[in-house]
């Protein structure tokens, strides 16, 4: 499901994050520990609405190198930052900048679990690729442990405390890093891609199983069913309300091409489908999505996943798409690996799942 980011916090929270909802920020020079002899080089806080344009500019130089295939608006990233989760805008962001250019960002969340006490901090550093290399990422980096640390400080005694990052293959430089500050790789998954729409499987609903139209009274229903089934996967996290309001924000949300197949009144699965338009005028291709596919415990084994996926296929054929692509943990205990190479699809993208313990941080 998503991770890609705990119900109402605890009081003793309420001192680390809050939401943003005003325009504005605090603006300040940042102290960062050991910073590299850089001319120009700066550190500051994020101002706001200004650096939502410098963030797209940063990913968008980042992005042939590093394989992300971004392609996010200033708009999309104000909606999403508007409402973050668990993460102090003011504290818990930094940009770099040489002479007046933001050339790089971070930033800082942390997410509860739903197993034990505990928590899991993330965060991403970003640096356009000529900037590479001077020692800027390995700065930041020390930035954002110590951060960690302070945020982790605040938190109960007993709770586990662990840092868990996603890297793309392709980020060579930062993976590096990573490695000689003792992050150790834990997993890995793939973006998959079907080439064609074509040979399409007939794979039939099971009895008592129908696919309905989605309709916004059954937002929630779906939203809760994929958190549910997500609790079967590695890690076990709480959903926060955010999580639900930028899911429907997003552009991706677009419920009118999903398949959701019911038992009764009850979401027995769902693939939530999308096409991105931008995504794919930039990059020439016409590829649909098939996320977020979850079927509910008491439903697995009987073809509910296959049947979905099939018709998202047909459905994705139909809106003049050629190709389908998903994302996949494939360590998942589900077998979801598994069931994506039997329906076509084939690695196209690996990532990594780096992790480390907040109580290794200076070691």
């Amino acid at each position: 499901m998503w991770m890609m980011t705990v119900h109402s916090a605890p009081l003793w929270l309420e001192n680390i994050f809050y939401r943003l909802t005003l325009p504005g920020a605090m603006e300040s020079d940042c102290s960062v520990p050991d910073p590299p002899l850089v001319d120009g080089l700066r550190f500051r806080r994020i101002r706001i609405p200004e650096d939502y344009a410098n963030i797209v500019a940063i990913f968008s130089a980042s992005s042939a190198e590093d394989r992300l295939e971004y392609t996010d608006t200033a708009e999309d990233v104000s909606k999403y930052y508007s409402d973050l989760a668990n993460c102090d805008v003011h504290r818990d962001i930094l940009f770099a900048e040489v002479n007046g250019k933001a050339i790089g960002y971070t930033r800082i969340w942390f997410i509860e679990k739903s197993d034990e006490p505990g928590f899991v901090f993330q965060f991403f550093i970003a640096l356009v690729p000529e900037w590479r290399g001077k020692g800027i990422r390995e700065a930041v980096l020390a930035w954002c442990e110590i951060r960690i640390r302070e945020i982790a400080g605040t938190m109960p005694d007993g709770a586990t405390k662990e840092i868990i990052i996603w890297v793309g293959e392709a980020e060579r430089e930062w993976r590096s890093i990573l490695d000689a500050n003792g992050y150790r790789v834990v997993r890995y998954g793939f973006t998959m891609v079907r080439p064609t729409l074509d040979n399409v499987p007939d794979c039939p609903l099971p009895p008592g199983i129908e696919v309905r139209s989605v309709k916004p009274e059954h937002y929630r229903k779906i939203w809760d069913a994929d958190v549910l089934a997500s609790q079967d996967a590695w890690l076990h996290l709480k959903a926060e309300e955010e999580w639900y309001r930028n899911w429907m924000s997003g552009r991706q949300f677009q419920p009118d091409i999903w398949m959701v197949a019911w038992g009764g009144d009850r979401v027995a699965g769902a693939v939530q489908n999308y096409i991105d338009g931008e995504e794919n005028r930039v990059f020439h291709r016409k590829r649909g999505w098939t996320e977020n596919i979850h079927v509910g415990r008491e439903w697995r084994g009987r073809g509910i996943a296959k049947a979905l996926i099939a018709r998202s296929f047909a459905l994705l054929k139909e809106k003049g798409m050629t190709e389908a692509a998903l994302g996949v943990d494939a360590m998942n205990p589900t077998g979801a690996l598994h069931l994506y190479k039997k329906m076509g699809f084939v690695e196209d993208r690996r990532s990594f799942t780096y992790q480390k313990q907040v109580g290794d941080i200076g070691r």
